[in-house]
């Protein structure tokens, strides 16, 4: 049935354009005959577009029978349609036999959802190693805390240790000096036969438990004086004394700050009644004190016990004290 109408959609346009060829183009078309031509062009049309599976609500200019080349267009349109399926088939064809449909609005939430429960886990995965990290740290802390607790009770048992080895090494020097030194009274002198400065020595001493020897009157002077003597003879040997005028020239102090009130300096001897005072005296035999500024320190001489100012720094034996 569709290939007689069809045949018949192909025959009567070709007749109908060949009897309005025949009477040219000039013809005016007017009146009831020319609109039923119209109308039955119209018909023949849709007819036709039905048995070709055309879209039907085509405008009058589009349409077949109002064109008086009817088979020409219906060969282009068909042409044309062949060339668009050729072009819309080919490109699939050629890269994917099967296409993918486009994505849809539900596909693309979906896939935003997913992403966003993918991010929601690795967060959490995070937060998980980030309280296992507060948890180590924490630990570390406490592990800190402890050994700066254990380093500071250390540090303090160092630091007693100390103290008593001070304490010990003081009262070993106190029994050492009175027992290997001269007794007097509530003091004991030790002499000790190494060579230092007047600030060493009195370091030394006092590390022993004692200061450099503070002779207070003549009794102690006198006691010193045998005992530096009965030591170092046949020799003259300066001594330190813990005596000097470092804060003020003229002013001698002990090393523990109390003020000197006996002296026992050197004076030179006065020359025999009758005899004549030689032109250049000797050196050794200039009264003391005669260094001024530069000799601020005391010595007392091993031969009678007199004292000498020196230079500070000059490396001479020492004797110290200790309170017994």
């Amino acid at each position: 049935m569709q290939a007689a109408w069809l045949l018949g959609a192909l025959v009567v346009p070709q007749l109908l354009g060949f009897g309005h060829g025949a009477r040219g183009p000039g013809r005016d078309w007017e009146g009831g005959w020319g609109g039923a031509l119209e109308e039955e062009r119209k018909r023949e049309s849709l007819m036709l577009k039905e048995a070709l599976g055309l879209p039907i609500g085509m405008g009058s200019n589009d349409s077949l029978a109002g064109n008086s080349k009817g088979e020409e267009v219906l060969g282009t349109k068909e042409t044309q349609g062949e060339e668009e399926e050729e072009e819309t088939t080919s490109p699939i064809s050629s890269s994917n036999p099967f296409p993918s449909p486009s994505p849809t609005p539900e596909d693309t939430i979906s896939y935003i959802l997913g992403r966003l429960s993918g991010l929601d886990a690795g967060l959490h995965q995070l937060h998980i190693r980030l309280h296992t990290l507060d948890t180590r740290v924490v630990q570390l802390t406490q592990g800190l805390r402890q050994l700066r607790d254990a380093t500071s009770d250390t540090h303090d048992s160092v630091q007693a240790l100390k103290e008593a080895q001070v304490r010990a090494e003081q009262e070993h020097g106190r029994l050492e000096g009175c027992l290997k030194g001269m007794r007097l009274g509530h003091k004991c002198f030790l002499l000790s036969r190494d060579f230092e400065t007047q600030e060493a020595a009195q370091a030394r001493c006092k590390a022993r438990g004692g200061n450099l020897a503070q002779p207070a009157d003549r009794q102690q002077m006198d006691a010193l004086g045998r005992y530096l003597r009965a030591s170092l003879a046949p020799y003259n040997w300066p001594v330190w004394l813990g005596v000097n005028d470092r804060r003020s020239e003229g002013l001698y102090l002990f090393e523990n700050g109390q003020r000197v009130s006996f002296f026992a300096w050197h004076r030179a001897p006065s020359p025999e009644p009758g005899a004549h005072p030689s032109a250049a005296s000797h050196p050794l035999s200039l009264d003391q004190p005669n260094g001024g500024v530069l000799e601020n320190c005391v010595a007392q001489a091993s031969d009678d016990g007199s004292w000498w100012d020196h230079d500070c720094e000059r490396r001479l034996y020492f004797v110290c004290e200790y309170p017994f």
